[in-house]
């Protein structure tokens, strides 16, 4: 019972890093030690699933899902996006520096921690390491592409908006941004076509239907492709797997350093783009605080309670 409630409770920290840019559910399953379980366990979502659930076979489809894992976390997430979500939001917009302090003490720390399960310190690895970190910082400073409404780039956008899902560190609203599709796919298709559905209206449902579809596509092949990828690299590549994503895990702080200003999503007339009334951020401009500033101090602080909360939870790990 309490490794369930354990999970439950990574599945809330989950949830609750999505409300953050720039830090995703993968980063805290890679923080909190059960990102291999959580790709192995995607992996099985396969035909052979589909067999099992077509014979009736529950207790076999329970086991091959790995279900014990996943019902606990995905409650977890569930809950804290309905729940600890808005709180979460609530203190992002009123306190930014301080939650954005804690998640860089907390993913700083743990860069630290989980460099500790590489097994051998090969040349290797410290090349994917770097590789790892300059992918990150390249992505984190690319400026913004033009909007393509071609096929092919849609379904390549829904492969990086799974691809945020999977792999840590990487947002995946931040990079459909950096690729331009934002606008289109999750202001304009996504809503128009929900909204449709709801009040059943097919002829504008098929409208977007030319948006949704590759974007659903690209999706799937990168929730299948990318997840199997994954696993077999960890399998049989651990320490460099291992390396490169922690690299990419640190090159991704500059996102979440929290002393910078948010540089704004804007039209071609120069307007700002507007999500449920909010401005979107497109990127930002970073720098040094003043340490004679009381709110930088209080950062200081809750960077440090970030960095305390990994060391305790890697202390219970090792004792478990």
């Amino acid at each position: 019972m309490g490794s369930y409630l354990i999970l439950f409770l990574k599945g809330i920290a989950m949830g609750a890093a999505n409300v953050i840019p720039g830090v995703s559910g993968g980063t805290i399953a890679f923080v909190t030690g059960i990102y291999e379980e959580f790709i192995d366990s995607l992996k099985a979502f396969d035909l052979k699933a589909l067999q099992l659930a077509q014979k009736l076979r529950f207790k076999e489809l329970f086991a091959h899902l790995n279900l014990a894992f996943l019902i606990p976390l995905g409650l977890g997430v569930f809950i804290s996006l309905i729940s600890l979500g808005k709180a979460l939001d609530w203190l992002f917009n009123h306190q930014p520096v301080l939650v954005w302090s804690f998640f860089f003490g907390l993913i700083l720390a743990s860069v630290y921690f989980v460099s500790k399960n590489i097994r051998q310190r090969t040349p290797s690895v410290y090349v994917t390491f770097a590789i790892g970190t300059v992918a990150a910082l390249a992505l984190a400073f690319l400026k913004p592409a033009e909007e393509n409404p071609a096929f092919y780039y849609i379904a390549i956008c829904g492969v990086v908006a799974v691809c945020s899902m999977i792999l840590p560190g990487l947002s995946g609203s931040f990079v459909l941004i950096l690729m331009g599709n934002y606008q289109l796919i999750m202001l304009k298709a996504v809503p128009n076509t929900a909204e449709s559905l709801l009040k059943f209206n097919i002829e504008d449902v098929l409208s977007n239907v030319g948006i949704i579809a590759p974007f659903a596509i690209g999706a799937a092949v990168g929730f299948i492709l990318l997840s199997r990828a994954i696993s077999f690299l960890l399998h049989h590549h651990h320490d460099s797997t291992l390396s490169t994503l922690t690299g990419f895990i640190l090159g991704s702080l500059v996102v979440i350093w929290p002393w910078k200003n948010e540089v704004y999503l804007t039209d071609e007339l120069g307007a700002l783009v507007l999500k449920d009334g909010e401005s979107i951020v497109q990127g930002y401009q970073w720098f040094l605080p003043s340490l004679a500033d009381t709110n930088t101090l209080l950062g200081i602080v809750s960077m440090v309670a970030g960095v305390i909360a990994v060391a305790l939870l890697e202390k219970s790990a090792q004792k478990a």
